[in-house]
């Protein structure tokens, strides 16, 4: 990846769209368990200071999906807490089916591999568990680019990616015994992150 990121600092647009690509499908599925609905604005304004910042990201190429990773965490902090100044204002149901694209590729594409529910799934766990799984196992990153990206050292995103699969695990197992669905969990839902 280190050609790329090479080539997209010096202005490539093909470089740079090529990291959009790779980055883009696990970012966007992070962001989807921090703000829900609201993961592509949040996801586009990423996107937009990444645009701004590239020239000077000095890392590896290795590094920049962590560096992608935590302008997004940051993005969609400020999301949060605009929301939490923000009251929210009641909108009748017939104007919110006027506003659904039937054709939101994106949404489409996500919904038939199962992620929207795993990632329901992985938010019911505790803040430091869900993002430090979501980081590894979703977005990819080494346990060194998620500490950086979470701010923790490498052993305690370890730790709680461990933690968080286990928990994960038991709750399937829970599921499977009693009969359930483990997709049925809320579309879309959130974790709190006040960090």
């Amino acid at each position: 990846m280190a050609p790329v990121v090479r080539a997209a600092c010096g202005g490539d647009d093909d470089a740079f769209r090529a990291l959009y690509h790779a980055v883009q499908p696990g970012l966007l599925r992070y962001l989807r368990a921090l703000v829900g609905q609201d993961a592509e604005d949040v996801a586009s304004e990423a996107w937009l200071q990444i645009a701004r910042d590239l020239r000077s990201y000095r890392g590896e190429g290795g590094g920049f999906r962590a560096w992608a990773v935590s302008i997004g965490r940051h993005r969609a902090l400020d999301h949060l807490r605009r929301q939490a100044r923000r009251p929210a204002e009641s909108v009748a149901v017939e104007q919110l089916a006027l506003l659904a694209d039937a054709e939101d590729t994106a949404t489409l594409a996500v919904d038939a591999v199962g992620t929207d529910a795993a990632i329901a799934l992985i938010a019911t766990l505790p803040r430091d568990q869900a993002e430090a799984v979501l980081l590894r196992v979703v977005v990819g990153l080494d346990a060194g680019a998620a500490a950086a990206v979470l701010g923790k050292r490498a052993g305690a995103v370890r730790t709680a990616a461990h933690r968080g699969l286990r928990r994960l695990a038991g709750q399937l197992a829970q599921e499977r015994s009693a009969g359930t669905v483990p997709g049925r969990l809320v579309r879309g839902a959130q974790f709190g992150v006040t960090r």
